[in-house]
Formats: C-alpha cells, structure tokens, sequence
C-alpha cells in the first residue's frame, strides 16, 4: 500500500478535492474571458499583449493592457462558484490549480489556490524570476520604467506565450493525488493545463462543469454538468455531499 493510499484510507482525513478552473468561472464575475475566437482579447490582438514576443516589442503597450485588467478586476467581486468552493473545504480538502490570473480564488477565502499562468496584481522582476512583488491595489499602475524593492525592471507577473509553465510539475502532482477532480469553465484547449485530466489515477472521480463542454476522450466515467460555474458548481456540491452520506 502506497504512503498516498494509507492516508486516503485513515480515519477523519477529508477526501482531497483537486479543482481546476478556468476563465468560465471568472467570466459570471463580469471579468472577460482570457482569448475570443477572433484572437481578441479585450479588442487587442492576443500575441501583441500575452506573448514574450509582444512585450519585448512593446512593453509600453503590455503594461498598459495589464494596467487596464487590474482596474476591472477591483471592480469585481468573487461569485457564487467561488463561495461554494471555499464552502466545500467544510467536508473536503480543497486545493485549487487556476488558469485565470485574477484573484477571486483568493478573495473569497479558498485556502489553497495555485496559479498556472501568473497573478495580475503581483509583479517580478525582468531578469529575476524569484524577484515576486504585490501590487498596490490602490495604485495598480505599472510601467516600463517601474522597479521594485531591489532596484530591479518589473514586468506583469504573467506567463506569456512562448514561456514555461513553472507550476505544472506541482499541478499534475496534484491531480495525480487526487480522490476527485474537478474541471471547471475551461474547454479544454490550453496546453498543458488542459492535460491535468490526464494525470489523474485510474478510477478516480472526474468532473467538467461547463455551459458547452468541449469533446473529451480517454477519461472513462467522466460525469458532466452541462451549466455555467455559479450553477453547476452548486449542482456538484450537492452531489458530493450526496455520496459522502
């Protein structure tokens, strides 16, 4: 017996609940979804803003952008899938793998969220990736020129196109743990994100809350719920207590 099934099975652990989200979970909060069909973000063109090519073409124009997500994020609030989430720590052991660079995970009190593609309100350094610093949210304006507590260039603490995805080895850990897992407002088309389904152990639970589920194979007894976050996650909590009883 593995160190990770003896623990499963010991009396009074809660079930390790794996939850990974993306923009649909954040969109109900009124925050627009990360790319459009038409490679629009926000009316940029989605290469020129979230790619190392496009910062290092044009800095300017990708502090202005990121300057321009964080004013939409302070005016939004953590939504009804957010609150449940936090509500199943009750019953489960609630870690959260996010897509979504905002922090309503956090916001609305989730203990343990990981961010795969970076935090808008945090910045780093150019040319030091550990130099991670937060952004005030009463002045969330960065630029070109800006510098941190070291003295150092800052860039938006995102991860662009054509750069690694520093959290995916713990995130695939994760999954690979999990009793259940949870897919939610995601379709499923981001690499390697999207292939944390694939980490998961045979027989585990799996879910995918979404209002169009995208086509998925290779995961036998996947349950589906066909609804937006703030209902679907609803729908799930129900259902989990359900079989806990």
């Amino acid at each position: 017996m593995t160190e990770k099934n003896h623990q499963s099975d010991a009396p009074g652990r809660k079930p390790l609940l794996v939850v990974s989200t993306g923009a649909g979970i954040s969109a109900e909060s009124g925050l627009s979804t990360f790319r459009d069909a038409d490679g629009l973000w926000e009316n940029y063109p989605v290469m020129d803003v979230a790619s190392a090519d496009g910062f290092r073409r044009n800095p300017e124009l990708v502090h202005r952008f990121y300057n321009e997500r964080r004013a939409q994020l302070l005016h939004a609030e953590p939504n009804d899938a957010h609150r449940a989430l936090v509500d199943l720590e009750k019953d489960f052991d609630v870690r959260i793998i996010t897509q979504n660079v905002d922090d309503l995970h956090e916001r609305a009190g989730s203990s343990s969220v990981l961010h795969l593609h970076g935090e808008l309100m945090k910045m780093r350094a150019v040319d030091d990736p550990d130099d991670i610093e937060p952004i005030d949210p009463a002045n969330p304006v960065t630029t070109p020129l800006t510098r941190g507590a070291k003295g150092n260039l800052m860039r938006p603490h995102i991860m662009f196109f054509q750069e690694a995805v520093p959290n995916i080895e713990p995130a695939a850990e994760l999954a690979a743990q999990a009793d259940i897992f949870v897919v939610i407002g995601t379709s499923l088309v981001v690499y390697p994100a999207a292939g944390l389904l694939y980490q998961v152990k045979p027989g585990t639970p799996v879910w995918y809350i979404d209002p169009r589920p995208a086509a998925v194979t290779g995961v036998p007894g996947l349950q589906v719920i066909a609804e937006p976050a703030t209902k679907g996650v609803a729908e799930l909590a129900r259902r989990l207590r359900a079989d806990k009883k």
